[in-house]
C-alpha cells in the first residue's frame, strides 16, 4: 500500500486558510490533522474537533517526549502537531492536511521533506485587516501585530510549492482541490509500483 499525502497549507492570520481546508474536508476524500494548543477557544470552536485545548503543562509533556511533528509559539500561545496520529493516518495511505503556521510549516518542510506545501494569500492588506477585524475577538493592537507578522510571512511564499490568493472561496477551494488531485499524478515511487504491477499483469494476460 503506498503511503497518503501530507499537504501542509499556511499563510496569514485570516486569510482564510482554516475555511478552506474544512469546504476541502467536505468535498474530499482527506483527513484533516487536529493541532494542539494552550490558547483559550473561541465561540463555537469544539475540543477535539477544532484544536486538543490543552494547559501549557499538558502541552510541555508532549513537546519533552518528542511527540510533535511541529511545533511553534504565535501571540502568546503554543501550537503543535501530534505526531503519531498523522504518521499512522499517512501510513495507512491516507492523505492529510495540516493547517499550520509558517514557523510550523517550515519545521515540517525539515522533517518531511515529502509534504506539499500550499500558501494562501488574502487579496490585500486591507481586506486582511476587514477579516481579523470581523473577528470581534482583537484589540486595535493585536490587530496591528497580525498585520506586521502578515507582512513578515508574506516573505516566506518561495518556500511553497503553490500559492492560492483567497479572493473568492469557491475559486480558493477549488484550486486546492485541483493541486490535490493533481499530486495524486505526479510520476513517483507510486507509479513505478503501478509499472511493476502492469508487468505481472501482462503475463497472466498473455497466457489467456
Amino acid at each position: 500500500m503506498s503511503k497518503g499525502l501530507l499537504f501542509v497549507i499556511s499563510g496569514p492570520s485570516a486569510a482564510g486558510k482554516g475555511t478552506i481546508c474544512k469546504n476541502i474536508i467536505k468535498e474530499m476524500d482527506i483527513d484533516l490533522s487536529i493541532s494542539m494548543t494552550t490558547r483559550k477557544p473561541r465561540p463555537n470552536e469544539v475540543d477535539g474537533k477544532s484544536y486538543f485545548f490543552v494547559t501549557q503543562e499538558e502541552f510541555d509533556e508532549v513537546k519533552n517526549r518528542g511527540g510533535f511533528l511541529e511545533y511553534a509559539y504565535v501571540f502568546g500561545n503554543y501550537y503543535g502537531t501530534p505526531k503519531d496520529m498523522v504518521i499512522e493516518k499517512l501510513n495507512k495511505g491516507r492523505d492529510v492536511i495540516l493547517e499550520i503556521d509558517i514557523q510550523g510549516a517550515m519545521q515540517v518542510k525539515k522533517t518531511y521533506p515529502n509534504g506539499i506545501f500550499i500558501f494562501i494569500l488574502p487579496p490585500s492588506m486591507e481586506e486582511l485587516r476587514k477579516r481579523i477585524t470581523r473577528r470581534g475577538s482583537e484589540s486595535l493592537e493585536a490587530i496591528n501585530e497580525r498585520l506586521g507578522e502578515a507582512l513578515k510571512e508574506v516573505s516566506y511564499i518561495d518556500k511553497y510549492d503553490y500559492c492560492v490568493v483567497n479572493e473568492n472561496l469557491e475559486e480558493a477551494v477549488d484550486r486546492v482541490s485541483s493541486i490535490i488531485k493533481a499530486e495524486h499524478s505526479r510520476v513517483t515511487e507510486h507509479v513505478y509500483e503501478l509499472i511493476e504491477k502492469y508487468k505481472k499483469e501482462i503475463e497472466s494476460v498473455k497466457e489467456e
